[in-house]
């Protein structure tokens, strides 16, 4: 059993910066794909960001591209989104996922952008 705790989260100004973590538990870190997604008020999930196991490898969606940047550390069993040039339209709840065998997802931290 994988827990994800995400943190970071808060409320910004449009055009402001975040940055989001999200620790994982346990020793097998390293072998996990990550990724970040966001659920907005009355709206589904959806995909944000990407990263492979090593961190060689990042794919975002559309929305964020530019915007944001997926990052890991394997050493602390952390992945990271930094989140630049918000806007209200990326208020929503942030996600944690992990997938190795089995998929894994956080609580979610609340990210509010304000016009």
């Amino acid at each position: 059993q994988v827990q994800l705790i995400e943190s970071g989260g808060g409320l910004v100004q449009a055009g402001g910066s975040l940055s989001l973590s999200c620790l994982a538990s346990g020793r097998l870190f390293a072998k996990y794909a990550m990724g970040w997604f966001r659920q907005a008020p009355g709206k589904e999930r959806e995909f944000v960001a990407h990263i492979n196991w090593s961190g060689g490898r990042t794919h975002y969606a559309d929305s964020v591209k530019g915007r944001f940047t997926i990052s890991r550390d394997n050493g602390k069993n952390t992945v990271y989104l930094q989140m630049n040039s918000l806007n209200p339209e990326d208020t929503a709840v942030y996600y944690c996922n992990a997938k190795f065998l089995r998929e894994y997802w956080g609580k979610g931290t609340l990210v509010t952008v304000s016009s």
